[in-house]
């Protein structure tokens, strides 16, 4: 003989056990910030005690919302991919909101592909790194389906809330640096060729150089994949010209990690015999031996930037737009700390 069905504890047994009506129950349930701390707390105590569990399909089907955001990057084995998909998700699950995570690899094919798919699961929103050559149009078309959030603040004809660096001021601290120091071969290492992050910051680190009366040297700059791998490459690279560069400006710290990789590889060392600085200040950069001069972008703020823009455009549609630019900052580290006096300066 089978064991009777145990019944299911319902909103209404919650709401009895915590002496309140079922309407508050559900209000705390669903994170509703009128509700007082006391009364939250005594529904939450019988929720824990009655074993409820809350059905948030049947919330969803009642409210029209998925509680689920999607998140587009490009790579999430790169660290700062990863410390930026945290502070999203802390930011988003103090609000009861699930993050779904895609990558790109920077391929537009692969973009479409992923932006479809969250549309299908229906996403209350979509965070998006637009990969290099994403039109206006697609843009729009997924603003008609759900909200959106870019990780990229230069869209200038699209009104549309978006966070991102301070590439250009970045990139000027970072190349001045590397000048006061004494050099005159500065490489700019990294990144692919296509993506408008690059060019931002090539264009800044070219400007700087001829601002100083420092010519400006194509040779010096090579795209990559923005990996360990791809930095390894281009420094091997570079190392192979006829005049190679004393120091190198590298698009992400991932590139830079693997420069000082490349340049280990052939008996040299970053901030001994050729500078070395990154961009991201990811949590590694200050552990890697020598520790990685960097410019400091702060990308766990970044994830959890886009996330409250993400909140507060869903709460209220009819916001004005937001642009955030984060602050960024030159870190000295050892990897380039040592003054140089360049034979070609």
């Amino acid at each position: 003989m089978s064991a009777p069905r145990r019944k299911q504890v319902t909103l209404k047994d919650v709401a009895e056990a915590a002496n309140v009506s079922t309407a508050t129950a559900s209000l705390v349930l669903s994170n509703n910030p009128r509700i007082s701390a006391a009364t939250r707390q005594r529904v939450l105590e019988a929720v824990e005690a009655l074993g409820y569990v809350y059905n948030q399909r049947a919330a969803s089907l009642r409210t029209q919302r998925s509680y689920t955001i999607g998140l587009i990057v490009t790579d999430v084995l790169n660290p700062y991919s990863a410390e930026l998909t945290s502070g999203a998700e802390a930011a988003l699950a103090a609000h009861d909101y699930s993050l779904v995570l895609a990558t790109t690899d920077d391929d537009l094919a692969k973009q479409s592909r992923s932006i479809r798919t969250m549309l299908e699961r229906d996403v209350d929103g979509l965070i998006l790194g637009p990969v290099a050559g994403t039109s206006t149009e697609a843009l729009r078309n997924i603003m008609r389906h759900c909200a959106l959030v870019l990780l990229n603040p230069y869209y200038e004809n699209l009104a549309i809330d978006c966070v991102g660096m301070d590439d250009e001021n970045g990139t000027v601290w970072a190349v001045r640096h590397l000048i006061q120091q004494g050099h005159r071969r500065i490489a700019f290492v990294g990144g692919y060729a296509t993506s408008s992050t690059r060019q931002r910051r090539l264009h800044s680190y070219r400007d700087t150089l001829q601002a100083r009366g420092i010519d400006y040297d194509p040779a010096l700059c090579v795209d990559s994949p923005v990996t360990r791998r791809g930095g390894y490459d281009a420094v091997r690279q570079l190392l192979n010209l006829a005049q190679p560069p004393s120091a190198a400006y590298c698009y992400s710290d991932v590139i830079a990690f693997g420069v000082m990789l490349g340049l280990r590889a052939a008996g040299l060392e970053a901030g001994r015999d050729l500078a070395v600085i990154g961009f991201d200040d990811v949590p590694e950069a200050s552990l890697w031996h020598p520790s990685l001069t960097t410019v400091s972008a702060d990308p766990r703020g970044l994830g959890e930037n886009a996330a409250q823009l993400m909140l507060r455009r869903i709460a209220n549609p009819d916001l004005p737009v937001s642009r955030v630019i984060m602050p960024s900052q030159l870190i000295v580290r050892d990897s380039s700390a040592t003054p140089f006096s360049s034979p070609f300066g």
